[in-house]
C-alpha cells in the first residue's frame, strides 16, 4: 500500500487529497478544496493544505494546462508549477505533473459502474483507443490508445482547437464571437464561459433583454450556473443549454474521431452531471453521431458520463502510487 498526495489544480477549484492506493483500490484519508483564485500561486495554497499532516513521500498533480517538461502555465490561472522546485521546497521524494486530462484518464480504471451513466452503450466488442472531454471552466480533452494489454494515457490541447460552425445560427455566433476574441476556440462555447457568451450571443439574436431576476442571480455567483438554473424559466436559457449541449456533442464526436475511440468516450468535467437530463434527451447524442459517412463508427461506440467527481484526484493518486 502506498501513501501519496494528489491534487486537481483547476481554474476555479483546487482539490488536494492524501489517498491510501492498494492495486486499484483507493480510500482518501484527508481531503480539502480551495478557491484557486484566492492564491497568488500554487506553493502557498499547498503549504497551507500540508501545515499540521505528514507529507507523503510522492505527489502528483492534474493540471489545467499543457505540461511541458517538468512545469506547467496554468492556462485559466497566473500559476506557474515546476516539479522540481516542489520537490526541493516540500521534501518530495517523487512529484509528477500531468495535464488535469490526463489526469482524469489514468483515473478511469477506479471508477466502477455506479461513478458511470451510458449515454450509448455502443458495440458489444468495442475495444480500442479511449477519449476523455470534460467541460468546466475550460474544456479538456485527453486520450487513451491501446498497446494491445493496456491504455496509456495521452494529454492534448484539442479544447483550443479552432471552433466550427455547422449551421446558419452557429455562423453568427462564430461572427460574434470574433468582435471580441482573435481566436474563437471550442473552450470558447463548450464550457462554463462558454454557456455565458452562448447567453449573451441569443440574447442579441433573438433581441430579447435578460430579465432583471437573472441579471441579479447572475451577477450574485457562478452566471453559467445561474443561466443553466433558469434553463425552466427562460426561453433565452432553455436554448443557450440546448445549443450548448449540441455544440459539445459536435466537439465530442469530433474528438472521437481524431482519437479512433472504438474502446470509448468519457464526458468528465463539473458541468455534465449537473445537466443529466440534458444530456438524455438524444440533442447531444445527435449531435455527437451526426458525422455524415462516419455515423455507423461512432454508433458503435460507447459513450459514458462520469458522474464521480473524484476522477480527477483518482488519476493522480494512482499515478503518484505507479511512480512510487
Amino acid at each position: 500500500m502506498s501513501l501519496v498526495l494528489a491534487g486537481d489544480i483547476g481554474g476555479t477549484k483546487t482539490r488536494l487529497a492524501i489517498v491510501s492506493v492498494q492495486g486499484m483500490q483507493l480510500r482518501i484519508e484527508h481531503e480539502a478544496s480551495f478557491r484557486s483564485q484566492a492564491y497568488e500561486k500554487f506553493e502557498t495554497l499547498l503549504g497551507e493544505f500540508l501545515s499540521g499532516v505528514v507529507t507523503p513521500g510522492c505527489a502528483a498533480f492534474g493540471v489545467a494546462g499543457p505540461v511541458q517538461g517538468r512545469v506547467v502555465q496554468t492556462t485559466n490561472l497566473p500559476w506557474r508549477i515546476d516539479a522540481d522546485a516542489l520537490q526541493r521546497q516540500f521534501g518530495f521524494i517523487r512529484c509528477t505533473l500531468l495535464n488535469d486530462l490526463e489526469a482524469m484518464a489514468y483515473g478511469l480504471p477506479a471508477l466502477g459502474p455506479d461513478d458511470l451513466l451510458t449515454l450509448q452503450a455502443g458495440a458489444d466488442s468495442a475495444c480500442g483507443n479511449v477519449a476523455v472531454i470534460a467541460a468546466g471552466t475550460g474544456l479538456g480533452e485527453a486520450g487513451l490508445y491501446w498497446d494491445g494489454v493496456r491504455h496509456q494515457p495521452f494529454a492534448t490541447e484539442g479544447g483550443h482547437a479552432s471552433f466550427s460552425p455547422a449551421n446558419t445560427l452557429e455562423f453568427s455566433l462564430l461572427r460574434h464571437l470574433q468582435q471580441q476574441f482573435q481566436h474563437v476556440s471550442w473552450e470558447r462555447v463548450v464550457s462554463g464561459m462558454g454557456i455565458v457568451s452562448l447567453h449573451e450571443f441569443l440574447r442579441r439574436y433573438r433581441s430579447i433583454d435578460t430579465p432583471d431576476w437573472l441579471l441579479e442571480e447572475m451577477h450574485s455567483g457562478d452566471a453559467a450556473a445561474a443561466i443553466s438554473n433558469a434553463a425552466g424559466r427562460d426561453e433565452i436559457c432553455a436554448e443557450t443549454m440546448h445549443l450548448f449541449v449540441r455544440l459539445y456533442g459536435a466537439e465530442a464526436g469530433n474528438l472521437a474521431l481524431k482519437v479512433m475511440s472504438r474502446g470509448g468516450i468519457y464526458l468528465g468535467g463539473g458541468i455534465a452531471p449537473k445537466n443529466l437530463p440534458l444530456l438524455q434527451n438524444g440533442t447531444f447524442m445527435e449531435a455527437f453521431l451526426s458525422k455524415g459517412r462516419m455515423r455507423p463508427l461512432l454508433a458503435a461506440m460507447p459513450v459514458k458520463v462520469i458522474l464521480n467527481d473524484r476522477a480527477a484526484l483518482y488519476g493522480p493518486a494512482l499515478r503518484a502510487a505507479q511512480r512510487a
